[in-house]
């Protein structure tokens, strides 16, 4: 229901916030990057704090079609929205981060 995804994304948005600053101070490895997938990357919240550090990315966030209908607009990324399991938008490197943590090992790997 529209409700539950709503609460869920939010706690998704604020976790993401949290967690990425850390990893936006200690890792480098976007410094060569040009596209950047943010796959399963919600409303494009880490995606945008990876951006306004390397503002050189293009960002792809992609997630499900009905979470990114209900996405942030940030400069620098465009929204796709998709299935995981049948393809992936095309990018020099895909960002995963909370995304198959409730998935068997058939379907992550």
């Amino acid at each position: 229901d529209s409700r539950s995804n709503k609460l869920f994304n939010n706690a998704m948005a604020d976790m993401s916030t949290l967690v990425m600053k850390k990893i936006i101070d200690s890792y480098k490895g976007f410094e060569g990057v040009n596209t950047l997938v943010d796959m399963g990357g919600n409303r494009g919240a880490s995606l945008s704090m990876i951006i306004s550090k390397y503002p050189h990315i293009k960002g792809i966030n992609f997630d499900l079609p009905h979470v990114v209908t209900d996405r942030s607009d940030f400069p620098g990324i465009t929204h796709v929205g998709g299935d995981m399991f049948v393809s992936v938008p095309q990018g020099d490197a895909i960002f995963i981060k909370s995304v198959f943590h409730n998935w068997d090992d058939e379907h992550c790997l």
